[in-house]
């Protein structure tokens, strides 16, 4: 039986009720949790998370570790992975046990009388009466008839993310998918190969960026500091982020190569080799070691300091641009992301060329 939306308790209500049955944020690594089986250490799993523990994304390759943020940073200022998005998390049977516990110790919290208690005795109708609205249908007994035929789906936070609202900003109430099919169009947050590529994207870590220089750390006014890479540096490096349950799977590779090098000296009277300050990429390598005999050279990359550093150090910044792309499910093609960056800093000293008057 469905209703209009405008018949049922609110959606503040609604979200109430789900609250009430949400314990933390989902774990962001572990085996995915398969119909008939249920949560367990085995599968990577812990009961305490809440239904919102959805199939848990796991990632591989050159990834931070223990799930949290990687090294790179996006130059594009706008541009961000997913808060939060929608993903398979257990089979009928597994749900109903899930729901069905959470619902009665629900009910018998403190405070759980007025709009929260009819919040959830409405939700309990939606998955046991068939109880449904707009765009919202409702389930028989679960849905346990279908039990390994599909999944229930429900809201991830990405731990990640900084700003709570938009963490927990997936709130729909758990909906069934059949396998193989997509999951309803409402649902403009499911989970992409797209979403997986910039989660692979937020947890990849790249080599340090730690400049070679001659002279090294202590260099002398008016003297072109040369500066480069080691070519071990320039190896493309790869992420994968991943979600495989029965009846679905998804994944995305995130590949980033380094682009240029941008030097920034720690002061305003010195000057950059090139001007700009970027030093790009030339027949595989970037800037130039410096060898015996080249002192009066220029070099490819490198910075000269008109002052001293007075007894103190200079902030030489070093910030490497990193080219991301992405293939995955359905895209085997590269897709273009923005471009990421590693900076590392490192302490020069600057001293004034010592001269014998005679």
């Amino acid at each position: 039986m469905n209703r209009s939306r405008r018949t049922v308790l609110s959606t503040a209500a609604l979200t109430l009720a789900l609250s009430a049955l949400v314990l933390t944020e989902v774990a962001h690594a572990g085996k995915p949790v398969p119909s008939g089986k249920g949560t367990s250490k085995e599968e990577g799993g812990s009961d305490k998370t809440g239904i919102f523990a959805a199939a848990k994304v796991q990632y591989s390759g050159s990834v931070a570790k223990g799930g949290g943020s990687g090294n790179v940073s996006s130059a594009d200022v706008n541009w961000a992975p997913p808060p939060c998005w929608y993903a398979p998390y257990l089979g009928a049977k597994d749900f109903k046990e899930k729901m069905s516990g959470d619902i009665k110790d629900a009910k018998s919290a403190p405070g759980m009388g007025g709009h929260a208690g009819a919040a959830i005795n409405e939700m309990q109708r939606h998955y046991e009466d068939d109880y449904g609205w707009t765009d919202t249908p409702g389930y028989k007994d679960y849905n346990v008839e279908k039990d390994g035929e599909g999944m229930f789906w429900a809201g991830v936070e990405n731990p990640n993310e900084p700003d709570y609202l938009k963490r927990t900003g997936c709130t729909d109430l758990p909906f069934w998918v059949d396998n193989g099919e997509p999951p309803p169009p409402q649902h403009e947050e499911a989970i992409t190969p797209e979403m997986l590529a910039a989660l692979a994207y937020q947890h990849m870590e790249l080599p340090g960026t730690k400049v070679t220089l001659a002279p090294e750390a202590v260099t002398k006014v008016n003297l072109p500091t040369w500066a480069w890479l080691d070519k071990a540096v320039f190896d493309e490096v790869k992420a994968t982020a991943a979600i495989n349950v029965p009846g679905f799977n998804l994944e995305a590779t995130t590949t980033a190569k380094p682009k240029s090098l941008t030097l920034d000296p720690g002061t305003k009277d010195a000057t950059t080799i090139p001007a700009d300050g970027e030093c790009p990429i030339v027949d595989g390598k970037i800037g130039e070691p410096y060898a015996k005999g080249k002192s009066k050279e220029t070099p490819p990359c490198g910075i000269t300091y008109r002052r001293s550093s007075g007894g103190e150090t200079f902030p030489l910044k070093a910030s490497l641009t990193w080219e991301i792309s992405w293939t995955g499910t359905g895209q085997a093609n590269a897709v273009g992301m923005p471009n990421g960056t590693i900076e590392a800093v490192q302490d020069i000293t600057v001293e004034e060329i010592q001269s014998i008057n005679r």
